[in-house]
């Protein structure tokens, strides 16, 4: 693995490790907070930003094999996750929205065994 491989070098070249990756979020995040006030109340990890990056990729229509791939998961199934929330955030604005007096929007919800039969495609 050559060195433009790496997400997180450290100065030597070599890959950084997942604690010090957390301490300089945390070191960034408390510099940035008393420009951000906002940053106080919210959870700000690595695992927040790979599933918030996640949620982005989703939303804007890549395809989620390529984020599969893209997250390092071995299996497209580690994914559904991601697909779940997503269409759980997408059902919560559409129960905000005002049905202008007609009949409120009622998602399908499919039973179990169609959801295991989808699961295997």
């Amino acid at each position: 693995m050559g060195h433009s491989d790496i997400l997180f070098p450290t100065v030597h070249g070599s890959r950084m490790s997942p604690d010090a990756v957390q301490y300089l979020l945390a070191k960034y995040v408390k510099q940035a907070t008393p420009q951000c006030s906002s940053l106080r109340a919210k959870r700000i990890s690595p695992h927040v930003l790979r599933h918030s990056a996640a949620m982005e990729l989703l939303d804007a229509g890549v395809d989620s094999t390529v984020i599969s791939l893209w997250l390092g998961h071995e299996s497209t199934r580690s994914t559904q996750a991601y697909l779940h929330a997503h269409l759980a955030i997408k059902e919560a604005a559409l129960a905000k929205v005002d049905s202008l007096n007609e009949q409120p929007f009622r998602r399908f919800k499919a039973d179990d065994k169609l959801l295991t039969f989808l699961d295997t495609l």
